[in-house]
């Protein structure tokens, strides 16, 4: 048996799609074929898609039918490289390349064979922010095989088999994973349910404030903190720094107002609400924008509990019970503001945050030692693909 390196447009026809233009609705209005986009194409088969168009359409564009069974691949921004095999009879917009059954190479060879090179593909698109490949680039592709069908037939086949055995340690993980979901709310649950007393978040603050708007004048690339919402964990309560943007931060009251202190408890109050946030004492200087709120209670030694509460079941129930708006909702300053909270001691709250971080850290723990497992699986697709394709499996 021998190897054979030839370009992909040497083995086999391809043809992308197009799109009707958008300002005639009969094009759209009724359709019933079938019209793919590259967002569709999540190494899947596709049996229908989010959009069709007219036999108008089809024909006043350069959209195409391709035929069920065509392997597709995706050629625009962020999809390049994602594959997908038709159904059913399709068109496609130009964002995706149809590769059409050929005599030397099996389909679900090239399949495999494409989801191997996808990084390789991804490195070569163009352009801005959306970088593309051309068909140009896909043609050149150079496409290793076995000159027999049956013996390509057999690389796909033992392929499929390890990929099965590695599908399921990785749906055992992520069992995992939502199982961890699951004890860390219990966690919470366990640790505040014993508290009848409360009083509202309004008597017991110093300072109940949303932070400023417009600072994106100020944004630098060292300097103060400036915490947004994708900051605050879903997780826990220390605040994530691994995206964090910098700025130089105004000398005025308007950067007095908004400097957060340790002890201060952040609140999300608009996307991903309920969201909260920690600001412990390694926080040297940071400021926070208007999609969240500054909660600084009286006593700040309860700070790290109180924020442990209004994440935990019931904190975020009284948190959001006043939640509004129409399709974008919010909390106002007041509903956190009338938000009741536990009254207790300074020692029991920290006995609880003690309690509640220990058990937590040992989730924590095992969370990070499944993450890891779960980029080894990919980093294992890979290399099942890399000897495949080496002849060796």
């Amino acid at each position: 048996m021998n190897w054979k390196k030839e370009p992909l447009g040497k083995i086999c026809k391809t043809t992308s799609g197009g799109t009707p233009s958008r300002k005639n609705q009969s094009y759209y209005q009724n359709g019933t074929i079938p019209w793919v986009k590259s967002g569709e194409l999540e190494n899947n088969i596709i049996t229908t898609s989010e959009e069709f168009i007219t036999e108008e359409g089809l024909l006043n564009s350069s959209a195409k039918i391709f035929p069920a069974g065509t392997l597709l691949i995706a050629l625009y921004g962020a999809t390049i490289g994602k594959l997908a095999f038709l159904g059913i009879d399709a068109a496609t917009n130009q964002a995706v390349c149809g590769i059409f059954q050929n005599e030397n190479v099996s389909l679900k060879y090239l399949y495999y064979y494409l989801l191997f090179q996808r990084p390789n593909l991804i490195k070569q698109g163009v352009g801005g922010a959306q970088p593309n490949i051309s068909q140009t680039i896909l043609k050149k592709l150079e496409i290793s095989y076995p000159d027999s069908i049956t013996e390509q037939q057999r690389i796909v086949a033992r392929i499929e088999e390890l990929f099965s055995e590695l599908d399921k340690a990785v749906d055992t993980l992520k069992t995992t994973k939502e199982q961890l979901t699951v004890y860390r709310r219990a966690v919470l649950k366990d640790a505040f349910s014993d508290f009848e007393k409360k009083d509202s978040i309004r008597n017991l603050t110093m300072v109940v404030t949303s932070g400023s708007r417009g600072w994106a004048k100020y944004y630098s690339n060292s300097g103060a903190l400036f915490v947004r919402i994708g900051n605050l964990t879903h997780s826990g309560i220390d605040i994530d720094f691994r995206d964090i943007q910098h700025i130089t931060p105004p000398d005025n009251a308007e950067g007095v107002r908004t400097r957060l202190q340790p002890n201060d408890v952040l609140v999300s109050i608009t996307a991903d609400l309920g969201s909260i946030g920690f600001v412990s004492e390694k926080v040297e200087e940071a400021y926070i924008n208007q999609h969240i709120a500054l909660v600084r209670f009286q006593n700040p030694v309860q700070g790290r509990f109180m924020a442990w509460y209004l994440r935990s079941e019931y904190g975020q129930k009284d948190l959001l019970k006043n939640k509004r708006g129409g399709g974008k909702l919010g909390l106002g300053l007041d509903d956190i503001r009338d938000t009741p909270v536990p009254i207790v001691d300074d020692i029991t709250a920290t006995e609880i945050v003690d309690k509640v971080e220990e058990q937590l850290s040992v989730c924590d723990s095992i969370e990070k030692t499944v993450d890891t497992a779960l980029a080894q699986a990919d980093a294992m697709r890979q290399s099942i693909l890399k000897q495949a394709f080496e002849g060796k499996i």
